[in-house]
């Protein structure tokens, strides 16, 4: 199994700004075979070094994750998400 996590900070972190990117993403579950499992966190921490929000995502292999990156639904999210963040970090690993 392999769990992608990726953090995002956003240009505009208000409530309803998160909330409506947190509701892009999700629009990606149950419309992509290789993805087993998406979930979505919204940061409530006053933190400065907080990200505004956390994706996390399972799939059974590396590859299905690699076709998950290259889905013409999933590309059309990143490329919204890189128009309104300031910065990302990804995470990758087998479990």
């Amino acid at each position: 199994m392999v769990k992608h996590i990726v953090f995002f900070k956003l240009v505009d972190a208000s409530q309803a700004n998160k909330n409506a990117v947190k509701e892009r993403i999700m629009s990606l579950k149950g419309n992509i075979d290789e993805l087993i499992h998406l979930e979505v966190g919204v940061n409530f921490s006053p933190e400065e070094r907080a990200f505004d929000l956390a994706l996390i995502s399972d799939f059974k292999t590396k590859e299905d994750l690699q076709a998950y990156a290259i889905h013409p639904l999933h590309v059309k999210v990143v490329e919204f998400l890189k128009s309104i963040q300031t910065l990302s970090k990804i995470v990758d690993y087998e479990y």
